[in-house]
């Protein structure tokens, strides 16, 4: 019998879930504004506000979102792929070819679109993995969106710290890396990552959950090495390199999962089948009713009339509930407070004294990278054991959040240590959670585009946030510089910004708490059904 490796067998399946995993370590090249915003603000003599549009213009590229949102149903995984990754290496290459100085300063407009065209790129990335993933592994909606955005969480940090580690934070040689790293990555995806018929058999769907542990060990022992790296001090040259090395072995070890399962394919010589997928607008609370033997409750989904929560929604339809606009005010509340510090870090660190601002960065990074891994894994648990809300973890992370960000108004020594972790942590649990809730509660038939007018919430976020609070307040503070620029030294520089986006996180939190009451329901219904799955199956048994 000859041994094939195709995208449908377990093998394939998992090796397509790894080259996902890649692309968002490097998709979150996003965040990392502030490593090399200083030489932008300088090179061009910029202000504040004027540095701070600018990384609006970044987060307004995800606004046309909605353009991979709509290609999603009509366009082929390695097609979108390809449009981000070409995107990006524009996008960033040309913001390297300014601050290398190999060409004259652009005009702002013009750097503008370069910035904007870069941003833009990480919605075809992000949107083709987690559509297609998603669909994949169905059943796993909380852990496969934990990993993802964990690692996207994580990339921040790996750019940093590979950065760091072998150019001495050279901020034109970390765009190089923004550049082509993404590029490359991407073109392997292309390859293997294929969306494919999602498990169909509760043993199946164990295998599933057992190795999705195994990834997010791999992802914490990731997480916690970067961490040993930014918290160890100053390192020499032959240590950054070795770093640099054992960090690309274990961003290689999920291999490990697609190897073994070939292998065991192999030795066993029996070629594993999948069954015909059901169609991919299967929404969730469908799919399981469609498990049971019951006639009454295939009746109640055909006859059908006007969509409920849990089952599929057009756009129109989502666009026209209640629910939606309390999940996407949430959200803005809390994704939009944590732009403006991701994009503020540098000046912060500099306004209180700082002289080293990279280390907020990746603290951010990889606390959120923790974050989003957790509440994936924890908020699915407590679905399948007491049918709890998902959303009611968005809401605990909105008053942590506004916690850290009177802490970070107060000034205290170490505060933005401490404020950077809440703030990471936070950010990760808003984006982790929000993604799989919105499958859950829309179906998945446009869930692409529901992902992407969801995210919209970035760069509007990061302009009435960042772009127009932090940048006014911080102007108001602020002295002219010699260049034309500005600067503001002092704990007052920041105070009245946190303050308002500790408002702001408190009125999110009470959206989450309203959102959580009106799905109860519908989550005791997917626990109840997953319970009745799993007793039929005993019972077989």
């Amino acid at each position: 019998m000859v041994f094939k490796l195709s995208p449908a067998s377990p093998a394939g399946k998992w090796l397509g879930f790894v080259t996902a995993v890649w692309v968002q370590a490097i998709s979150g090249n996003n965040y990392t504004f502030s490593n090399y915003s200083d030489a932008l603000k300088s090179l061009m003599g910029l202000t504040q506000l004027q540095l701070n549009s600018l990384s609006v213009a970044k987060d307004v590229g995800k606004a046309f979102g909605l353009l991979a949102g709509l290609a999603s149903d009509r366009l082929s995984t390695p097609v979108i792929l390809l449009i981000g990754s070409i995107e990006g290496f524009i996008g960033y290459g040309v913001q390297w070819l300014v601050v290398s100085r190999r060409i004259q300063p652009l005009p702002y407009w013009a750097m503008s679109i370069f910035l904007c065209m870069g941003g833009n790129s990480t919605t075809w990335m992000n949107t083709a993995i987690l559509v297609t993933c998603i669909r994949n592994f169905r059943k796993n909606r909380g852990p496969v969106s934990g990993i993802l955005k964990g690692y996207v969480g994580l990339s921040t940090a790996i750019f940093t710290d590979i950065c760091s580690a072998l150019f001495a934070d050279d901020p034109a040689k970390f765009l190089v890396m923004l550049a082509i790293v993404p590029f490359v990555v991407c073109l392997t995806a292309i390859f293997f990552l294929r969306e494919i018929p999602p498990s169909s058999t509760a043993a199946e769907e164990s295998d599933e959950t057992k190795y999705f542990g195994v990834v997010n060990v791999l992802a914490v022992i990731i997480a916690l090495y970067l961490l040993a790296f930014d918290i160890s001090g100053p390192h020499g040259g032959l240590f950054s390199q070795v770093f640099a090395a054992v960090l690309l072995v274990l961003l290689a070890s999920p291999l490990s999962i697609p190897i073994y399962l070939a292998a065991q394919s192999f030795i066993r010589s029996c070629a594993n089948t999948v069954d015909a997928e059901k169609s991919v607008t299967e929404p969730l609370l469908a799919a399981e009713a469609e498990k049971k033997v019951a006639a009454t409750s295939l009746a109640e989904v055909a006859e059908k009339r006007r969509p409920v929560l849990g089952e599929e929604h057009t756009i129109m339809e989502v666009l026209k509930t209640v629910d939606f606009w309390i999940l996407f005010g949430s959200f803005l509340c809390g994704v939009g407070t944590g732009l403006a510090v991701m994009n503020n870090l540098g000046q912060m660190g500099l306004a209180l004294g700082y002289a080293d601002v990279s280390i907020f960065v990746s603290l951010t990074s990889i606390w959120g990278f923790f974050g989003r891994i957790l509440s994936g894994s924890v908020s699915e648990y407590f679905i399948k054991r007491a049918g709890t809300p998902r959303p009611i973890w968005n809401a605990a992370s909105q008053i942590l959040m506004a916690v850290g960000y009177i802490l970070m108004a107060m000034a205290m020594p170490g505060s933005l240590y401490v404020g950077s972790i809440v703030v990471g942590i936070c950010y990760g649990v808003r984006l982790a959670v929000t993604v799989p809730t919105a499958s859950e509660l829309f179906g998945l038939k446009y869930y692409g585009l529901i992902y992407n007018i969801l995210i919209l919430n970035l760069p509007l976020g990061s302009f009435l946030f960042s772009g127009l609070l932090a940048g006014y307040l911080y102007d108001a503070q602020a002295t002219r510089t010699a260049g034309g620029g500005n600067t503001c030294i002092g704990a007052h520089c920041y105070r009245l910004v946190f303050v308002v986006m500790a408002i702001a996180c408190v009125i999110g939190f009470g959206l989450d708490v309203l959102l959580s009451i009106r799905t109860k329901s519908i989550y005791g219904k997917m626990y109840g059904s997953r319970k009745a799955k799993k007793s039929s199956v005993s019972n077989l048994q």
